[in-house]
């Protein structure tokens, strides 16, 4: 919604500089000189906020995230997509943390399975993933989760374990020190045997924040 916002503006911008520009001599009615005696003085006096912050988190809207093969070899068959841009927020007060506070975005991908149930499930082992820091306004340390691969090695070295419970996006101190906004994706593949059987297979990936004492 605020991205949408922006743009609107941004339009509305360039539509009156564009007017402004037409040169069409069109008399427009005398403007009088401000009279300071006439003005009206407007004030506001702002509360401090007293609204307790939060730790919170969006994804991109999207439409899921299709595979496409790129990257298969005799060992494989892999499939490349980019996860949605995910973003959290740290509203709260440093005095309102516990020390040693700290929280994580958790990533489960459930099991593959065709479309009409005719082929064998792939399961969430067979997913791997390489988590990728896009921003940081934080004032402390705040980290993109480990790189994990399937079962089947990517040969990069990353621990196959596939994406079952991994980390996405992490505090790494304590999180009175990193309030702020982070964005972070990950580029996702999944590695299949060589022998996977056709078809049109979904997962759905859960991501979570978890916040802990």
């Amino acid at each position: 919604m605020k991205s949408n916002r922006t743009m609107q503006l941004l339009a509305a911008a360039a539509l009156g500089v564009a007017l402004a520009g037409t040169g069409v001599g069109v008399a427009g009615p005398a403007m009088a000189d401000p009279d300071p005696d006439n003005g009206i003085d407007v004030s506001v006096t702002i509360e401090p906020n007293t609204t307790p912050g939060q730790v919170s988190m969006t994804v991109a809207d999207n439409s899921g995230v299709p595979l496409r093969e790129d990257g298969s070899n005799a060992a494989a068959r892999q499939f490349v997509g980019t996860l949605p841009t995910v973003t959290v927020t740290d509203t709260r007060r440093p005095e309102d943390i516990p020390d040693g506070d700290f929280w994580a975005v958790v990533g489960q991908a459930s099991q593959f399975t065709s479309t009409g149930g005719s082929a064998p499930p792939i399961g969430p082992q067979y997913l791997g993933w390489q988590p990728r820091l896009l921003s940081d306004t934080s004032t402390g340390a705040v980290a993109a989760g480990e790189p994990v691969s399937s079962v089947i090695s990517d040969g990069t070295g990353a621990p196959t374990v596939g994406l079952q419970g991994q980390e996405l996006l992490v505090s790494t101190a304590n999180s009175a020190d990193e309030i702020g906004t982070w964005q972070v994706n990950a580029d996702l593949a999944l590695r299949t045997p060589v022998d996977v059987a056709a078809g049109e297979y979904h997962s759905t990936l859960t991501l979570s924040l978890f916040n802990q004492s």
